[in-house]
């Protein structure tokens, strides 16, 4: 386990929907997101599940804060 990772009974993962509720988009804009890898998911039956941490971290690197002068 690297430096930093939760044990993998610790991981909450969520549903695609719950993901879109989160980041307040489409389904298929998360769908997009895990096809593309921006978004790491694990894949159970036919559907995806999303480790939380991973879409804190990445709205978390996708902010664009405006700069105060």
């Amino acid at each position: 386990m690297a430096a930093g990772e939760r044990p993998l009974n610790e991981v909450q993962f969520l549903t695609v929907a719950e993901v879109a509720a989160l980041m307040r988009v489409s389904k298929m804009t998360v769908y997009r997101l895990v096809h593309s890898g921006h978004l790491p998911a694990i894949r159970v039956g036919r559907s995806f599940r999303v480790p939380e941490q991973a879409v804190h971290d990445y709205l978390r690197e996708s902010y664009v804060g405006v700069e105060t002068a």
